[in-house]
């Protein structure tokens, strides 16, 4: 008599329960800390003017003290008055959260997969946007395709989202990594959900950015300039103790696909340049938050989700001068 499989072991994969249960922490977290508002139907962030950087409302005549340069000139013509436009300024920012789930984050040398994390985070955001009343959608990627989900003021919006958030998380593993080999940054999984992210992002948003922390090796930092421009950004790359140092256990074999390699992790050569890489990586990151003024969060395979966004005591976006 076979025994039955035993499935996955636990913690491999990320659950509905436990994207469920991050609700519980929206309240203690200090990701939204913008003042509240009494309206019903606005949520706490405000909006960045940019230009009106607002929305139009209606044509009413003419009044004495009006901006001359709001005039209606079709209006005023055909009517023979003049008449002016009327702006309401926008009252919410919607909150959009872009979370990979490539097969590179399948992977995890301490309490939990980058993929697992990145979940997490993603849960903890998107039910702290929601307990704000601000409308809240997200992406979901990996390096054949992306899954958005538009902003929405409502529970169902983050409930689709991580339908597609299991969905992408529950086939890691299942697929073989071939298109990890890329050398030129094609098909850098990244590059593939900032393309799609300018369409379908509104301008003057929170958007929260997860990917593994090698993405900025090949990504095509000029598809993040105009989305950095018009909206907030904020850079949250997957870190696992393994990234930046190699354990010292002699010759380990790596495999990718169809490719081996062997590594004497003793070799002191070996492990300065692995870890040369790794700083590399950081000061590319560093470099490209001073030059986008958006703020850069690493998170860390070693600590839960909530604990490291608590943590930090007012990771809310941070323009600069430019």
């Amino acid at each position: 008599m076979s025994r039955p499989d035993p499935g996955p072991p636990p913690g491999l994969y990320a659950s509905l329960d436990s994207l469920l249960e991050a609700r519980q922490h929206c309240q203690e977290l200090p990701l939204f800390s913008r003042p509240m508002r009494n309206s019903r139907q606005s949520g706490r962030q405000y909006s960045r003017l940019r230009g009106r950087g607002v929305d139009f409302d209606q044509v009413r005549a003419y009044l004495p003290g009006d901006d001359i340069r709001n005039i209606d000139w079709r209006v005023t013509a055909r009517t023979r008055k003049v008449h002016t436009k009327v702006f309401n300024e926008e009252r919410e920012r919607p909150i959009f959260i872009i979370c990979e789930q490539s097969e590179r984050l399948f992977f995890g040398s301490q309490e939990r997969l980058k993929s697992v994390l990145a979940a997490d985070v993603c849960a903890l955001i998107a039910w702290t946007a929601l307990s704000h009343n601000d409308r809240v959608g997200g992406m979901v990627f990996d390096a054949r395709q992306c899954h958005e989900v538009r902003p929405r003021r409502s529970r169902q919006a983050v409930l689709e989202l991580f339908r597609q958030l299991l969905s992408a998380n529950h086939a890691l593993g299942q697929h073989d990594q071939d298109s990890l080999n890329d050398q030129d940054g094609r098909n850098e999984p990244l590059n593939l959900a900032l393309r799609h992210s300018r369409e379908v992002i509104r301008p003057g948003s929170i958007l929260y950015l997860l990917c593994d922390h090698a993405a900025i090796e090949q990504m095509n930092q000029a598809l993040l300039v105009p989305l950095a421009a018009h909206n907030d950004l904020v850079l949250l790359p997957l870190v696992d103790p393994l990234d930046s140092q190699l354990p010292t256990h002699g010759p380990l074999a790596f495999s990718q696909a169809q490719q081996w390699l062997t590594l004497n992790t003793s070799d002191p050569a070996i492990q300065a340049a692995y870890n040369a890489q790794f700083t590399a990586q950081q000061q590319a990151w560093q470099h490209l938050a001073r030059r986008l003024h958006c703020s850069l969060l690493p998170m860390d395979t070693r600590l839960p989700a909530v604990e490291q966004l608590h943590n930090m005591l007012d990771p809310r976006p941070r323009r600069g001068r430019r």
